[in-house]
């Protein structure tokens, strides 16, 4: 098994003729990705090619869906429209929606929040690398790639990651791999405050995963969500996990890189953080160059 996506998961992009959502596309095609459809308004009744393969492009997303059977999007839509994007697929009735596009103002995101209630679409991100479960072909190929991770870097195996950041998600990852652990699933949350899936979401996931042994968890300065994950982890999680918070060198009051990543108050510290992990029986790596060794040892794999 896997959470969220799996090999026989129906993918459409939204955006898909655009430069960045093209590129990806053609990705995730090359992974073994069952991407079915494409939608990009005013394109509808257009193909999208690439190696053979053939894709159809829609107007919208309700008629993706009804056409292709797919269940899940991934956005890949400039900023001011990305909002809009997003709410075409809850309204459709997708399973998934996975939000590439970085620079959505956050008053967008909130009106999103509120619009999607209690709707049964979930969604990952904005401003994050996607999700990726590996398949069990030649180099993993053949699982679900949606978003931007590079996809050679995965492994089938049994660990779960879950990340604020992109890059620091393929270098967890990629530690893994090359010390022979592969990945059940690899979910990138993105790094903006106002964000569709949590830590928390993730956890529990991964939790009742029965494929997924151990997890990783990384996290940065700014907000309480790594927090919240790691308390509700100590009295309910039996499966090792490994953690990492960037920006201990952080400036307090400045923002660093992503949007939600600014120190607020004293326990949004990295060290705040990493004590609170520590507490409640979370592995804590020093260096985003350990995190699968530390992970590892407190598996008893090393």
């Amino acid at each position: 098994m896997a959470i969220l996506v799996d090999s026989n998961t129906r993918i459409l992009v939204q955006g898909i003729t655009g430069d960045f959502g093209s590129r990806h596309a053609k990705l995730s095609l090359d992974y073994g990705t069952k991407l079915v459809a494409g939608v990009t308004p005013g394109k509808g009744g257009q193909f999208f090619e690439h190696d053979g393969h053939k894709v159809p492009v829609f107007d919208t997303v309700g008629e993706a869906m009804k056409e292709t059977g797919a269940t899940v999007s991934a956005i890949f839509v400039p900023p001011p429209f990305a909002a809009d994007a997003i709410l075409e697929g809850v309204d459709a009735g997708l399973d998934l929606v996975v939000a590439i596009t970085e620079g959505i103002p956050i008053n967008d995101m909130i009106k999103v929040k509120s619009a999607m209630g209690h709707r049964k679409t979930r969604l990952i991100g904005p401003n994050c690398p996607g999700v990726v479960t590996p398949g069990t072909g030649k180099d993993s190929h053949g699982g679900c790639r949606i978003g931007i991770a590079p996809g050679y870097i995965h492994k089938r195996g049994n660990v779960g990651v879950v990340s604020r950041s992109g890059t620091l998600t393929y270098e967890a990852v990629w530690q893994l791999t090359t010390r022979g652990y592969g990945q059940s699933t690899c979910v990138g949350i993105g790094g903006d405050p106002v964000n569709g899936t949590n830590h928390l979401d993730v956890l529990k996931m991964f939790n009742e995963d029965p494929e997924t042994e151990a997890i990783i968890m990384i996290g940065e300065i700014g907000g309480n969500a790594e927090t919240e994950a790691a308390l509700w982890a100590k009295d309910n999680c039996k499966k090792p996990i490994a953690g990492f918070i960037a920006g201990a060198t952080a400036p307090p009051g400045r923002r660093m890189g992503h949007a939600g990543a600014i120190v607020g108050g004293a326990d949004d510290t990295a060290q705040a953080k990493k004590r609170i992990l520590a507490d409640c029986g979370i592995a804590v790596s020093e260096t985003p160059a350990d995190m699968a060794v530390t992970l590892l040892k407190h598996w008893g794999k090393a």
